[in-house]
């Protein structure tokens, strides 16, 4: 598909949780249904753009650890977004020029801006690919992602408060595991994801908004994050709040926990 064809593809008739997530950032691309359906988010959970702007955080910490502590020098970044810098790329290649990165999502939109995620080093190399995690095997056969990612070498799936959004009845679990299953020994799953944990009736009003919007989710609590990990080594702290993993520093401008409501962890498989 095209940039210009992917235009022509975005439908504005509803909001999506992309748009909605780059409106939480700050950002310009999205559209006025995307606008007024997260700023319902934000008058039920006004922390909202606090948790988005941690889970950021967490994937610059994460993947600045993978690269300068485990040897990581590929990664797949599964529902992308719309991009926002720095984009992982930007960083992985700030420790390690030759890193590699293929970006992945299902949004037309964020193909129309794809082009932003296609600025490499000129040691290290991206690319896009439009799919979709509900169908991990369509994905990893993408001819784009064997064009960049040597399978046989290790590689960091990076799930970035994505799996809120597959819920039970698509598998969540088994779609991780196929994915981490045709990574080999040494790669590493960055994982972050909303939850209701510290404020149960606020989280029940979020999910209620996406829903009626035409996208189902499903916030988990840690015990199911933690499930993501199976079989994996898990990285100190383990499965915790997105802020407290491996933090630059923690000072008294800190939010709370119950403001960033996102469990966040990595884990290297065996």
């Amino acid at each position: 598909m095209t940039h210009s064809q992917a235009a022509r593809d975005i439908d504005t008739s509803r909001p999506h949780s992309a748009r909605m997530y780059d409106y939480y950032l700050g950002g310009k691309d999205h559209f006025e249904v995307d606008k007024q359906a997260a700023e319902r988010v934000a008058e039920a959970y006004p922390a909202i753009f606090v948790c988005a702007r941690e889970n950021r955080a967490f994937m610059h910490r994460a993947t600045r650890v993978l690269a300068r502590e485990h040897g990581i020098r590929q990664w797949l970044d599964i529902g992308t977004g719309i991009p926002t810098e720095p984009n992982l790329h930007q960083v992985a290649q700030s420790v390690v020029p030759d890193a590699r990165v293929v970006y992945a999502d299902n949004d037309p939109l964020v193909l129309k801006y794809a082009e932003r995620l296609m600025r490499s080093s000129a040691e290290g190399r991206t690319t896009y690919i439009e799919a979709d995690v509900n169908d991990p095997q369509a994905l990893l056969n993408a001819p784009e992602l064997a064009e960049v990612l040597d399978l046989s070498r290790p590689v960091a799936l990076s799930l970035n408060a994505l799996m809120h959004f597959v819920t039970d009845a698509q598998d969540p679990y088994g779609i991780v595991r196929r994915l981490l299953d045709a990574l080999p020994s040494g790669s590493a799953l960055a994982l972050s994801h909303c939850t209701p944990d510290f404020d149960p009736s606020t989280w029940q009003k979020v999910t209620d908004i996406y829903t009626s919007a035409g996208t189902p989710v499903q916030f988990r609590s840690q015990e199911d994050v933690a499930r993501f990990f199976d079989g994996l080594e898990l990285l100190d702290p383990g499965v915790t709040v997105g802020h407290r993993w491996r933090p630059d520093a923690l000072d008294g401008n800190a939010p709370t926990d119950a403001e960033v409501s996102l469990w966040t962890g990595v884990g290297i498989k065996p």
